[in-house]
């Protein structure tokens, strides 16, 4: 549910952005533009370039098309953002498990003192914002791939581990951009 009230019917109104796109740039594969109706956004990709065969820890951003399912966020940085998407706040426990070979592989976990999870909770600012997207989910498949989000950049832009990262400020316009069934198309 989208907050602010008669809100929700505004963004998605005004937006009706149902997918955004993301190709990689001539001669830098890491580095693409993401568009979103009208707005074009500089993005920074996985070191890997953009990849058909998606394999975990193989730094690549997965090629294909996917459902933004969720927007999680650090309170304690940032206020509640305003979007349809649904809404999860980041808590210093939350990880996302990244081990192939565990049953909870590509999803959210919470964190042991021994987890070797992707850590949420970060000392750095790219993950003040994570919208999760369904790659490898229904059915998830070891080693096909996890933790694939959309998240702030680097200031250098230097690639991800296989996200698609914008800066703070676009990233921000984007959100206000989503309606609630948006996907994600990366070519």
């Amino acid at each position: 549910m989208c907050m602010g009230g008669t809100r929700r019917e505004n963004v998605v109104k005004r937006s009706g952005l149902t997918l955004i796109r993301v190709s990689s740039a001539a001669g830098c594969p890491t580095r693409g533009h993401l568009a979103a109706g009208n707005h074009v956004f500089q993005v920074a990709l996985g070191r890997g370039g953009i990849r058909t065969d998606k394999r975990e820890g193989d730094g690549g951003t997965p090629r294909g098309r996917f459902k933004l399912l969720r927007l999680w966020w650090r309170a304690d940085r940032l206020p509640r953002p305003r979007s349809c998407l649904p809404l999860r706040q980041i808590q210093k426990d939350d990880g996302w498990c990244e081990d192939p070979k565990d049953k909870n592989y590509n999803r959210p976990v919470k964190l042991s003192p021994a987890s070797s999870a992707d850590r949420l909770w970060r000392d750095d600012h790219l993950y003040d914002l994570i919208i999760e997207l369904d790659h490898n989910t229904r059915p998830r498949i070891p080693y096909r791939g996890s933790a694939v989000f959309i998240h702030f950049a680097r200031k250098d832009f230097t690639p991800t581990a296989g996200c698609v990262a914008l800066k703070r400020g676009d990233l921000q316009k984007l959100l206000s951009r989503l309606a609630r069934d948006c996907w994600i198309e990366i070519r």
